[in-house]
């Protein structure tokens, strides 16, 4: 098994973890992960595929990329803090938004709770799984998908990175997932800075998860939203901003 053309226990060694699965087709490397977690398989392992034909983002949306034209890559985790956990896919955009900025042709945005943006357009998403045992996390898989090259077929504004090394790409975006994965506690204020600096929504007016305007987030990870009633903190739903009707 290959992916654009190296094995995975080459890579493996060139990127300093335990083990990689590397595949030029799959199902579903979230997927895959949670199997081998299950099995046993340590913290640090990774899953990639060149294209994935079950790829999936948050409530089950598709994420689909044609073969070479996307990073599909899920990483296994076994922290210990359940805090962390709920605030990881905020940790895990923050860390990947200067790793994209390298290779992008502007300024990474972060929208809540999962997406980086270029512009208008999607770049990135990560989605995290985590499994439980008892009220201690058992292991986490980490999800992150960005595009290499423009989607086909596609309805909504995507952006992507272009002409960039995929192994070089993926140890920049593994070693951001596993700095991630180590913070323990709640978002500090300095994580609320660092997203309030690139907070795709901030100011702007809601219809969704609520009607007002968008204020941030919470050390815990909810999105602040200003209502008619007062502040009010979410911890589920997808943004659709007023001005557009659109989701984002």
């Amino acid at each position: 098994m290959t992916w654009f053309g190296h094995d995975g226990p080459s890579l493996a060694r060139r990127l300093g973890i335990p083990r990689v699965e590397a595949h030029a087709a799959l199902a579903s490397t979230m997927d895959a992960a949670h199997r081998i977690a299950a099995e046993g398989a340590p913290a640090g392992t990774v899953v990639l595929a060149e294209t994935q034909s079950r790829g999936r983002g948050r409530e089950g949306r598709p994420w689909m990329s044609r073969p070479g034209a996307g990073l599909c890559v899920t990483m296994l985790e076994r922290p210990v803090d359940p805090e962390a956990v709920a605030a990881l896919s905020l940790r895990v955009g923050l860390a990947l938004a200067p790793v994209l900025e390298r290779w992008s042709d502007g300024e990474v945005a972060l929208k809540w709770p999962n997406d980086l943006f270029v512009g208008a357009g999607k770049l990135a998403g990560v989605l995290v799984e985590a499994r439980w045992r008892g009220e201690r996390p058992d292991w986490v898989a980490v999800g992150v998908g960005v595009n290499l090259l423009a989607p086909e077929g596609v309805a909504v504004p995507t952006a992507h990175l272009g002409d960039v090394d995929p192994v070089v790409l993926l140890q920049a975006v593994t070693t951001a997932i596993r700095g991630a994965a180590a913070v323990t506690g709640p978002l500090s204020a300095g994580e609320r800075e660092a997203f309030a600096a690139r907070d795709l929504a901030a100011g702007r007016r809601l219809v969704e998860p609520a009607s007002g305007v968008a204020r941030g987030i919470a050390a815990s990870g909810a999105l602040l939203v200003e209502t008619a009633a007062g502040l009010s903190a979410l911890t589920s739903g997808s943004l659709v901003f007023a001005s557009t009707g659109e989701e984002r």
